[in-house]
């Protein structure tokens, strides 16, 4: 774990945002599952992995008044509430590794994009899926955008897993309903093209 922590804070600690390949001037396609699901402002969402990420921002900017952002590096998450300002204080961060997370209550809505791709072991995938189920409310919604089979193969010098749909819902299938999948090209900073499967649950 203290690897893979050392590794983020690195990253973070030597990259401007527009230095690493997810990032995104506006996350459209993640605010508009938001948006599709008419999510009340009072809803719980956490973002997972989010880093310094634009999609708490987007968050804020509709009104939501419930949310947290959870990541692994310190960095990251002191180069997004730099950012913020004031407005930092209407998000609750957490800094920890998403195995290492418990929740002490549930979400209304789960959000992980460009993360989950990172666990590459099956108990780590096993974990995830165990700590979600705890993690969001019934009903309660989960999007993860992660790489593809038509995506890289490697991601800020780490191996990671690539998924199809088939893939996705065997890992959540004992708690979620898949509503749907479909794949989306990144454009990196680097004028590059990653592909996504994004895919919305249902919790059980």
């Amino acid at each position: 774990m203290m690897e893979k922590k050392e590794h983020w804070e690195a990253v973070f600690a030597a990259k401007k945002e527009t230095e690493v390949s997810w990032y995104q001037g506006y996350p459209q396609t993640s605010v508009n599952f938001v948006k599709k699901l008419y999510l009340p402002l009072s809803a719980k969402i956490i973002d997972i992995g989010g880093g310094d990420s634009y999609f708490i921002d987007a968050l804020l900017d509709l009104g939501y008044t419930n949310l947290t952002l959870l990541d692994i590096s310190e960095k990251a998450i002191e180069r997004i509430k730099t950012r913020l300002g004031t407005k930092a204080q209407k998000v609750h961060f957490i800094v920890s590794d998403v195995l290492d997370f418990n929740p002490t209550e549930t979400f209304d809505f789960w959000h992980d994009r460009a993360s989950f791709h990172f666990l590459t072991e099956p108990n780590q995938i096993k974990k995830y899926a165990e700590i979600v189920s705890k993690a969001v409310a019934n009903p309660g919604n989960m999007v993860i955008g992660t790489f593809s089979e038509n995506g890289p193969k490697k991601c800020s010098g780490l191996a990671i897993t690539q998924y199809n749909e088939g893939k996705m819902k065997a890992i959540f299938n004992e708690n979620f309903e898949i509503i749907n999948c479909f794949s989306e090209d990144h454009k990196t900073p680097f004028d590059t093209i990653q592909n996504f499967i994004f895919c919305k649950f249902l919790k059980k």
